[in-house]
Order: structure tokens, then sequence, then C-alpha cells
């Protein structure tokens, strides 16, 4: 049985809270496995967090993970965190380093009051609750990883530390998912690696974002959307065409788990899962 999955993020105005809870209802009712909501650098975010799970938890009665990054955080000030997590129902945790701040030199200390690396994350988790755990991953690496081999090294601690499952960063080609998942099998990772999936709702926000994260985006979806910067409706209709085809390839080719990147908006993202049923 194929399954999928959602992530959102806190909003920060009225206006994206009005966005996030009209997309919410509608992709709930698609029946996803479970829902994720992410959490700022930082944890800039952490009280809009908390609260995003919560109502989204009372309103769905789906399962919802918190993101959670670990950078910068003391393990104390953690462990306190997911105890409440887990006190208010959380079974699940999207457990990730979080974004270097530039100004800071890593390690912190050699006295373990800061967790190291992420596999380390994976198994102080582990060891305060029984977490689901979810971790992220880099068809195309990291952009702070030295080399794609040394990414999946990096995959394989975790997973060994106790991940359920990794999800990927997003990505276009196809191709660059069934190579890293060669790779990860020839590492000896058993884990589920996730597709993650990204709607594409404004294709020059997407091409600074993708930039950032160092995911690639294709020639030809340049070509796809060029001249279409003022014409949304068209723009919306290669997007869906885009993410449709994605998604039929990977389903022939045995994917069971797709996880979608929302971006708090529902209708390119429903058109995908339909191909699904």
């Amino acid at each position: 049985m194929t399954t999928f999955s959602f992530e959102f993020f806190p909003p920060k105005t009225e206006k994206a809270a009005e966005t996030l809870w009209h997309a919410v209802p509608e992709l709930a009712d698609l029946g996803p496995k479970f829902m994720t909501v992410t959490y700022g650098a930082g944890g800039s975010t952490r009280e809009g967090t908390v609260d995003t799970i919560a109502r989204m938890k009372e309103e769905t009665g789906l399962p919802i993970g918190s993101h959670l990054t670990f950078i910068n955080t003391p393990k104390d000030q953690l462990h306190e965190y997911t105890s409440a997590l887990w006190a208010a129902g959380i079974r699940h945790i999207v457990a990730l380093r979080g974004d270097m701040p530039g100004d800071l030199h890593w390690p912190l200390d050699e006295d373990a009051e800061y967790f190291q690396f992420t596999s380390d994350f994976v198994e102080g988790l582990k060891s305060w609750h029984e977490f689901e755990i979810s971790v992220g991953c880099y068809p195309e690496k990291h952009p702070d990883a030295p080399s794609i081999d040394a990414d999946v090294k990096a995959l394989k601690l975790k997973c060994d530390a106790g991940a359920d499952r990794a999800i990927t960063q997003f990505f276009f080609d196809n191709d660059i998912y069934y190579t890293f998942l060669e790779k990860c099998q020839k590492a000896g990772i058993t884990t589920p690696v996730v597709p993650g999936l990204l709607p594409v709702h404004d294709f020059t926000s997407m091409c600074k974002f993708a930039a950032r994260c160092q995911a690639s985006v294709p020639a030809w979806m340049h070509e796809k959307f060029a001249g279409l910067e003022d014409k949304p409706e068209e723009a919306r209709k290669v997007a869906i065409d885009l993410l449709t085809t994605q998604v039929e390839d990977l389903l022939q080719q045995g994917v069971p788990h797709f996880h979608f990147y929302t971006l708090n908006k529902a209708d390119i993202t429903m058109q995908a899962v339909k191909v699904l049923d």
C-alpha cells in the first residue's frame, strides 16, 4: 500500500495562518500517514511549532511530528522540550542538526553539554522516550558535507542510531534520487529513504531557495516556466503536471511512501496525491 505525508510550517502572520488552516483540513482529508511541522533556526518558532501541532492534532486526529534541531541548544533544554512533547501526545520527531550560525565555532564544548552530531541526537531522543524518528538526507549532498560519500556515511550513522526513516531534500530529477538510493544500499543502509517532493508555487522564489539548499533545478524546468511570471494559472498547470509526472515515475519504480513539502498550500499537492490512488 502506497502512503504519503505532509510538511507544514508555523505561520507568522494572520494572513499566513488563514492560508495554513485552509489547507490543513483539505490535505488531512486525503488520509496521510502523518503530518509534520517545522521548527525555526535556533528554536525561533518553538512556541509557534507547539501551538500549530496542538491545533493540528486536535482538528485532524492524525499523527503529527515535530521537527527539532539541536544546534546551539543544551541537552537538558532539549530533554525538557521533548518530554513536554511526549506529555502532549506527540510521538514523532524529525531530528535535524539545524543551520549552523555563522559566528558559531563547532563543537561548542567537549564536556557533553551539547549534542555534536545528529546521530548522537537520535540516540539521545531514543533514550529519553520511544519516539518515532525521521532524519533528513541529501541526494545532492548537504551544503556543509565534504562529499556525497561522507554524507552517506553520516546518514548511515543516523540510521544505525535508531532513525525510522530518512526524508530527502527535494529534487526534481528522479535519477538523482535513484542514484542516491544505490549509494545508500551499497553503504548498508536498510532504513527507508523517503523522497521529499516540492510543489512549485512560485518558480522564481523556488529557484532562490534551491540555490541556498544547493539543490539543482534542471534546465528543462527553466524552459517550462519561461515567460509565465505573470501567468499564474498557466504556471500552476505546469507545476501540477511536473509534480504528478514525478510522482508517477517514482510510483512505477516501487516507491512506497511520498513526503510532500506543502508550503502550507493544498492545491498542487492534492493533484499529485490523486495519482497515488
